[in-house]
């Protein structure tokens, strides 16, 4: 087993396409998989894992610090650290109800506009239908 660090943190690095959203020591990190919730502790074991849209929370204390919206990509997961690579990233207090709402109706339009036509991407229109509906039920929750 690895060696946990003096301070029992694990160093968390979130990353969009724009920028490092986030990198720093944390005491835990729960992930949303596509196969369900990862919670990241340090000394986790090896683990790479495709991410589903929906929040990060960021533990100190036994309780959530901060929550960011993720809209899926992938995880890498060692003893020392926790690597995020996020389609896209938005600290869930900065997300606007309403235009989540707009969001969530324009992906329903493009799905159902996608199925019209003979060779429309409906898997890209599910994507991001699943995305929008994730993103409000953040809004939601906060």
């Amino acid at each position: 087993m690895a060696e946990i660090s003096a301070n029992n943190t694990i160093e968390f690095e979130l990353v969009s396409p724009e920028k490092l959203f986030k990198s720093e020591p944390v005491e835990m990190v729960v992930i949303p998989g596509t196969e369900g919730d990862v919670g990241v502790l340090p000394g986790h074991s090896l683990l790479i894992a495709a991410v589903r849209p929906g929040v990060i929370d960021i533990h100190e204390g036994g309780e959530v610090r901060e929550s960011i919206f993720v809209a899926g990509g992938f995880a890498e997961v060692s003893p020392e650290r926790c690597t995020v690579l996020a389609e896209e990233a938005v600290p869930v207090a900065d997300i606007d109800r309403a235009e989540a709402e707009k969001r969530l109706e324009d992906a329903k339009q493009a799905l159902t506009k996608a199925g019209e036509v003979e060779d429309g991407d409906t898997d890209a229109a599910e994507r991001e239908l699943k995305t929008a509906e994730a993103m409000l039920a953040a809004a939601s929750a906060e």
